[in-house]
């Protein structure tokens, strides 16, 4: 990481917030495997200097606005995804997350190297935390990649089941986070 030391500040002009969701069950072809992108969010990033630990100190917050979710993609199904659909789809996802905000506080960065590191942290969401460990990577300077997976039912969330119950959604959610570091910090 060849960033400078101090605080940064991250939101949708330098970065976005991406949900993949998965399906299963016998109707699992009528359904849509989907992309979901967080529109409102923000998160800081405080690296000090190498002397007070670098890279291995350093610190992410993160806020997530859960009625800023958007239907971006819809993959796989019976038809193609319509903007019907999509209205569906987020007022089912209000319904089944509400919507205040999730959060995620790192408690340790695992140091960068050829193949990348991995921050690890407690996601929060409407009172209940669960860890999440996200595997970083920087395929560009200064432009980092990080991945990790979300379990619905460890947050208190029940999947969401149609068809009466023949289509379903998978437990886990990809949670995928891109992010250009800024030149110089806030």
């Amino acid at each position: 990481m060849a960033a400078t030391s101090g605080n940064y500040r991250l939101g949708p002009d330098n970065g976005r917030i991406v949900l993949k969701t998965g399906r299963q069950g016998v109707a699992a072809m009528a359904g849509h495997d989907l992309t979901l992108e967080v529109t409102r969010w923000s998160a800081t990033v405080q690296l000090p200097d190498e002397a007070a630990g670098g890279v291995t100190a350093a610190t992410v917050n993160a806020e997530v606005d859960l009625g800023s979710l958007e239907v971006r993609e819809g993959t796989g199904g019976a038809k193609p995804l319509s903007d019907r659909d999509r209205g569906q789809i987020k007022k089912q996802i209000a319904s089944i997350l509400g919507s205040g905000t999730a959060s995620f506080t790192s408690s340790r960065i695992i140091q960068f190297g050829a193949s990348g590191g991995a921050i690890e942290g407690t996601f929060s969401l409407n009172g209940r935390s669960e860890p999440l460990r996200l595997q970083v990577s920087e395929p560009q300077p200064g432009r980092y990649r990080g991945t990790g997976t979300v379990v619905q039912t460890a947050l208190g969330i029940k999947p969401y089941v149609g068809f009466f119950g023949a289509l379903k959604l998978k437990d886990e959610v990809g949670v995928e986070v891109e992010v250009n570091l800024p030149d110089m910090p806030s």
